[in-house]
């Protein structure tokens, strides 16, 4: 997701090309957003340093920066692991998206002329050749990637924020309770979203967002689990 404007422009380096923690940040959120790695996986502070050929200090400062972002959890003496949200926080971060989303395309809808939609445009795009080559890491990633280019496209960037951690844990939530056919957004959602946007119609825009996400959340099964890995150089060591 290296076109966001809070993001390193090194997300396609090799792991020792960018052995800055922002480096190690991305790769780790990408894995995440990809469903590669479980919720509650332990990321080993000495694994991490092998993988990615760097120092505890930069390791450790990259953990910060992702436990600040509601990534990863850092456990008293027991050290990093990938966020695990239970049931009420499933319920909790849809209940905000709904809070947040469907208001933020009624906004683009209304001002589209206004703004500059390229970027939503070209995602699509990116999105229909990754269904037309059976991507399927990639599908999931350009699947949350939608909606923090939503916000991107406000222009607030602390809506972008927020979307991009509540994204985040739609992503860790769909990875411990959903299946492999609903890991990503369903097909042509997003596109009707985004052409009742670019027609001026808010309504329409905000009913599309709603019944989206509500799509999202019921194909999730709130008794299954993924199971943690365990080989995170396998995971992280290459795109």
């Amino acid at each position: 997701m290296s076109s966001n404007p809070q993001q390193s422009s090194i997300t396609n380096s090799g792991p020792h090309s960018g052995s800055d923690e922002s480096f190690i940040v991305e790769r780790i959120y990408k894995a995440v957003m990809e469903q590669r790695l479980a919720p509650n996986t332990k990321l080993s502070e000495a694994r991490l340093c092998e993988t990615f050929g760097v120092g505890r200090m930069r390791v450790r400062r990259a953990l910060l920066l992702l436990s600040s972002q509601g990534i990863i959890e850092l456990q008293s003496n027991r050290g990093a692991y990938v966020a695990c949200p239970d049931k009420s926080e499933a319920h909790d971060v849809f209940a905000a998206r709904m809070l947040i989303e469907p208001p933020l395309v009624r906004q683009l809808a209304q001002s589209s002329d206004e703004i500059d939609l390229t970027v939503l445009i070209d995602h699509i795009a990116l999105e229909n050749a990754a269904r037309a080559q059976n991507e399927r890491t990639e599908i999931i990633r350009l699947s949350g990637e939608f909606h923090t280019k939503l916000a991107q496209a406000t222009g607030n960037k602390f809506i972008f924020r927020m979307m991009r951690e509540l994204v985040t844990r739609t992503s860790l939530i769909v990875g411990l309770f959903g299946s492999s056919e609903n890991a990503s957004c369903p097909d042509d959602e997003h596109s009707n979203i985004l052409k009742a946007i670019v027609s001026h119609s808010p309504e329409l825009a905000e009913q599309l967002l709603i019944s989206h996400l509500n799509h999202i959340q019921s194909g999730l099964d709130m008794e299954a689990r993924q199971e943690p890995q365990d080989d995170l150089a396998a995971i992280l060591g290459s795109d």
